[in-house]
């Protein structure tokens, strides 16, 4: 689910495993990840006495190998003082941990972020609970996909290498002093339980994470821990404040593609984006349709093995926002769960 681009703020992107200073203060860390998404935007934010990082990298060898190399050059004279993470997902914690210990630096998340992250942990080496197979099962998973899901349980600790048992909360409003600046912590939804944006309203800068990118749609997705959630409200809501506090001369620091400008139209876009597939998801359930029916609906790509989880995360958050709005309605049999529209 794609948009136009939007007007990028830099020619020069630096290569994965580099940084590029963008402001007096603000460096630009582009690490590699080994999935499809094969890049993740890092902030450095300078300071007289030290680092803030925001966000850390996928846990791997091959991070750790470059976050030595930026020691050597960046954190010699100036130690990370502190690490920000925006939420909970691996490639933006997975070696918050690690960094915490070396640098004996606080970790600051968001309380839902923090606390998930360590449910997720636990999960490690586990067996899939009975209510996480029916919430699959529900979306439509025949047999063989229900074993794949059982085989991929329990992953997520093999890309967080561990974070600390202590944090430093983040709250939404929080007013933060970094790199010489005056950030405001804002709170959105809907990607992730309680992501953290940073916005330096003086200089119109605003470090979006996930929250906002540029040429891709953020995943927006139902899981089996909050099966009845309606986090594509939450994010259509998110998205419509955001509209307030932005505007198109802001410059937007995301976690995946380049710094761009254009966020309220971005914004928009991606609003009208999300109106248009319910729109159609409510057409397509003229008959009953599980879970796993809709995604000719909602995706341009084909769904494979590799992304089914998400799609199917996805497919049920729409079809809960449907659900709430009173388009839809669902019934029961067998264990899998039927949407249809309401009669009018």
């Amino acid at each position: 689910m794609a948009a136009s681009p939007p007007h990028y703020a830099f020619e020069t992107t630096p290569e994965a495993g580099h940084y590029l200073q963008i402001t007096p203060t603000i460096y630009w860390l582009r690490m590699p990840l080994p999935i499809a998404l094969n890049h993740i935007n890092l902030w450095l934010l300078e300071e007289q006495d030290g680092f803030t990082v925001v966000d850390t990298g996928w846990a791997s060898e091959q991070t750790i190998s470059i976050w030595e190399q930026i020691q050597v050059r960046l954190f010699k004279q100036k130690p990370i003082k502190r690490v920000i993470v925006t939420h909970m997902h691996p490639d933006h914690v997975g070696l918050a941990g690690w960094l915490t210990d070396v640098y004996q630096a606080p970790l600051c998340m968001s309380r839902a972020e923090f606390l998930n992250c360590h449910l997720l942990l636990n999960y490690t080496h586990e067996k899939p609970p009975t209510e996480a197979l029916q919430f699959y099962q529900a979306a439509g998973y025949d047999e063989v996909q229900l074993q794949k899901y059982r085989a991929h349980f329990g992953q997520f600790g093999q890309y967080v290498r561990h974070i600390s048992h202590s944090y430093q909360r983040l709250r939404n409003e929080q007013v933060l002093k970094l790199n010489g600046s005056t950030w405001r912590v804002v709170i959105g939804e809907g990607h992730s339980p309680e992501h953290v944006c940073l916005f330096n309203e003086q200089d119109n800068i605003f470090i979006a994470g996930d929250q906002l990118l540029p040429t891709i749609s953020s995943n927006v997705s139902v899981w089996p821990t909050e099966p009845e959630a309606n986090p594509l409200e939450d994010w259509l809501k998110s998205c419509k404040h955001l509209q307030t506090l932005l505007n198109d001369q802001t410059l937007v620091l995301p976690s995946h593609g380049r710094p761009f400008y254009g966020a309220t139209s971005r914004l928009q876009a991606l609003i009208e984006e999300s109106e248009t597939n319910l729109a159609a998801l409510a057409d397509f359930c003229h008959e009953p349709r599980r879970a796993v029916d809709t995604f000719s609906v909602l995706f341009n790509s084909p769904i494979t093995s590799s992304n089914l989880m998400m799609a199917t995360g996805e497919s049920v958050a729409h079809l809960h926002c449907l659900r709430e709005r009173g388009l839809i309605q669902e019934t029961y049999d067998k264990g899998v769960t039927y949407w249809q529209r309401r009669p009018s």
